[in-house]
């Protein structure tokens, strides 16, 4: 399965994507809208215009993996079109999206994280 650990990245593609793209399509949308290597490691996240159906994309190192979920009710919080071209999250961000949480409105508990720290001392 999907071994979403602490230095993997999670971007969302913001705004809506054909979900009859499969393996190769989502490889090239991440290549060329996101502007990022699909063979990374990171997962690469896509949903439709409803917001009813969402499809990762990842690399586990020998091959890819394309997973997908469908509402039978509800829509996802997805960032939108004009947000930019993809949203950065945490593998905890994008499981409590996919379990119904908007993404950006629960708020961190201000403890130690490395990835703050180095944002502080570069910014």
């Amino acid at each position: 399965m999907l071994g979403i650990g602490a230095a993997t990245r999670v971007f969302l593609a913001a705004g809506a994507t054909d979900m009859r793209k499969g393996f190769d399509g989502l490889f090239g949308l991440v290549r060329e809208r996101l502007q990022e290597d699909p063979c990374s490691g990171h997962v690469f996240g896509f949903a439709n215009r409803e917001r009813t159906r969402v499809k990762l994309l990842y690399w586990d190192g020998s091959g890819l993996w394309v997973c997908a979920k469908r509402l039978e009710r509800g829509r996802f919080r997805w960032p939108e079109a004009g947000q930019g071209a993809s949203r950065h999250c945490s593998g905890a961000e994008l499981a409590g999206l996919l379990e119904g949480l908007e993404v950006g409105a629960a708020r961190r508990r201000g403890w130690y994280r490395r990835e703050a720290e180095e944002k502080r001392r570069s910014g």
